[in-house]
């Protein structure tokens, strides 16, 4: 865990500081605000391809996308939403904070659908988890879920450098 220094006992005050830059973006904002999703798409292609697009932004500020590609296939979307709605969070951060995706899944324990996503930060060891239920867009789900794991980072984050 070299370059990384911990301002605080917090859980997630490690990913406050990556490589000893602050992260400015967060600094600059409302320590309560949360990105909000404000479009998302995923086009089926006719190669067996897919493509998602995610536009998130900060309640006063402008619009930041993320897209990404995968296989046209109920997994491959799972994987593509989410990435699309990691790299629109690291554009919203100024690419300060950057995600990984580890894994996303679709489950159906009852008569409803859990998509749960599992992230990594890089340069800093914490997986983040989060999961959203749906009822039939699953893509949406993910993208979802990737919010629900990364705002309480991102609020905690700008929360311990208002202090």
């Amino acid at each position: 865990m070299s370059g990384v220094r911990v301002l605080a006992s917090h859980p997630l005050s490690g990913a406050v500081r990556s490589g000893g830059r602050r992260l400015d973006r967060l600094t600059k904002r409302d320590p309560n605000e949360r990105v909000r999703l404000k479009e998302f798409e995923i086009t089926q292609l006719p190669d067996g391809q897919c493509t998602g697009r995610v536009v998130v932004a900060w309640r006063s500020g402008p619009n930041f996308i993320g897209t990404a590609e995968g296989t046209d296939s109920p997994q491959g979307q799972l994987r593509c939403a989410a990435e699309a709605a990691a790299h629109a969070l690291e554009q919203a951060t100024d690419s300060e904070v950057v995600l990984q995706v580890l894994a996303v899944k679709a489950i159906e324990p009852f008569d409803t659908i859990i998509v749960i996503i599992s992230l990594e930060i890089a340069h800093v060891v914490k997986r983040l988890v989060g999961s959203c239920l749906v009822k039939e867009q699953m893509a949406l789900g993910a993208v979802l879920a990737v919010l629900s794991a990364t705002n309480r980072l991102l609020g905690t984050a700008s929360r311990l450098l208002a202090r």
